[in-house]
């Protein structure tokens, strides 16, 4: 066939290697037809999980669908009289009880959906791998091995809330630090039809709070910290404080918590990372992230000089001097000796007086400095963009809870580097 198809068009190398691939699999299937057919013979009884024995009710054929294409074969089938439930001992020992998608099949299908849309999923499916596959197919797999990576988080978090986490026989490290912040993930209207947005109006959004955990050894040679290469892991969901308490904090002990020498939070000013912080973590170092700080310095001096830009440069840069000194104390006395024009300025001096008081034992970043600690959030401020939002903030997406949920735990294993052990112990009870 390729002889004469080279005779007459000339070479064409890339139907030439899709062919093959295509013929390869054929061939494939065929393989993995006659290894599923070969199967021990059937006993009469199986143990049923009602307590009772299933009876044997002969064979049946059963589709799958694998990295190779589609084969078929026959198991034996169970019954049980007790409580009337069917059971294919070879679906278990092969992973696919009550599905139709292979292991290896479903592996790449939680692979591409968790770093693309689903459509682009099934393309990419059908190109790279030649799988035909329909997207709501990689929409139901992806989220389902999502639904299973959060179902065994919380069985952690769980003894964890019970207090019976095992001691990690790991070597302790100078410095572990745990970030925490939260980004808006779009919702379809039926997840958001009782909230209201941030100026009143309807929410189009729910917030995802996403916490990451990482380790410092070094500093470099001009004392700067360094953070330890591929230490980074990533939780998260779309769930209350407090129960992203327990999230965080079962990842942190993980991750050698008790054993770290120095312990470090991290985060911009918000309330409820310093209530978490306090509860779960009382005797870290807590750290205000010195950039964020900086933004409410320019947006007041904006708010307080909108039309004198020379005054408000030179506002600005002696409040951010005593910022970067830790003068807090200092910055505050001299907020005090504003007089605002309006009741809305007003306002907004409160509200930003109130924010650097309440955080001033936050932002000593000299004595943060001297230690060799990092002053920036800079790792979750990453994280919240290629965790959740390279994914689920893409043009045109909406999410229920649910799934967005699925799929942050999805990339969260991913790019914690777990995926390779919750694959391997997928089928542990």
């Amino acid at each position: 066939m390729f002889v004469a198809q080279h005779k007459q068009t000339g070479l064409d190398l890339e139907a030439i290697e899709m062919a093959t691939r295509s013929s390869l699999h054929q061939v494939g299937t065929g393989v993995l037809t006659m290894l599923l057919a070969t199967a021990a013979s059937p006993a009469a009884k199986q143990p049923c999980d009602c307590g009772h024995s299933a009876d044997y009710h002969g064979q049946r054929p059963k589709q799958l669908f694998t990295v190779l294409g589609p084969v078929t074969f026959q198991r034996a089938y169970y019954l049980c009289r007790h409580c009337h439930q069917g059971q294919s001992p070879r679906d278990k020992q092969l992973d696919v009880v009550g599905t139709q998608w292979s292991p290896g099949v479903r592996r790449m299908m939680a692979m591409v959906g968790s770093e693309c849309s689903f459509e682009q999923s099934r393309e990419q499916l059908a190109l790279l791998a030649g799988l035909d596959v329909a997207a709501k197919a990689v929409e139901r797999q992806a989220e389902a091995i999502g639904v299973d990576m959060e179902r065994r988080d919380q069985e952690q978090i769980h003894r964890a809330k019970q207090l019976d986490l095992p001691e990690v026989c790991s070597p302790a490290v100078p410095v572990l630090y745990i970030e925490m912040d939260g980004t808006g993930v779009p919702m379809i209207k039926q997840e958001v039809a009782d909230r209201s947005g941030k100026h009143g109006g309807q929410a189009h959004t729910r917030e995802a709070k996403l916490g990451c955990v990482f380790t410092q050894t070094t500093a470099d040679d001009k004392g700067r910290p360094v953070r330890d290469e591929q230490s980074t892991t990533y939780v998260g969901a779309i769930e209350t404080a407090e129960q992203f308490g327990l999230r965080i904090y079962t990842e942190a002990w993980k991750r050698g918590w008790s054993r770290a020498q120095t312990k470090v939070i991290l985060g911009d000013g918000a309330v409820w990372i310093w209530n978490l912080a306090d509860e779960h973590f009382p005797s870290a170092i807590q750290i205000v992230d010195l950039y964020h700080a900086r933004e409410h310095i320019h947006d007041l001096a904006k708010a307080l000089w909108a039309n004198d830009e020379r005054t408000r440069k030179r506002w600005s840069a002696r409040m951010l001097r005593l910022l970067d000194q830790g003068k807090i104390e200092s910055l505050v006395k001299a907020f005090g000796q504003i007089r605002p024009a309006t009741p809305e300025i007003a306002k907004t001096l409160a509200t930003e007086t109130e924010y650097f008081e309440r955080n001033k034992k936050r932002m000593r970043y000299p004595a943060f400095r001297a230690r060799h600690l990092f002053v920036g959030s800079g790792v979750i401020e990453a994280g919240c963009k290629t965790v959740v939002a390279a994914r689920l903030k893409r043009s045109g997406m909406f999410w229920t809870v649910a799934g967005a949920n699925a799929i942050i735990a999805l990339r969260c294993t991913r790019l914690s580097g777990g995926f390779e052990d919750y694959w391997e112990n997928r089928c542990a009870a």
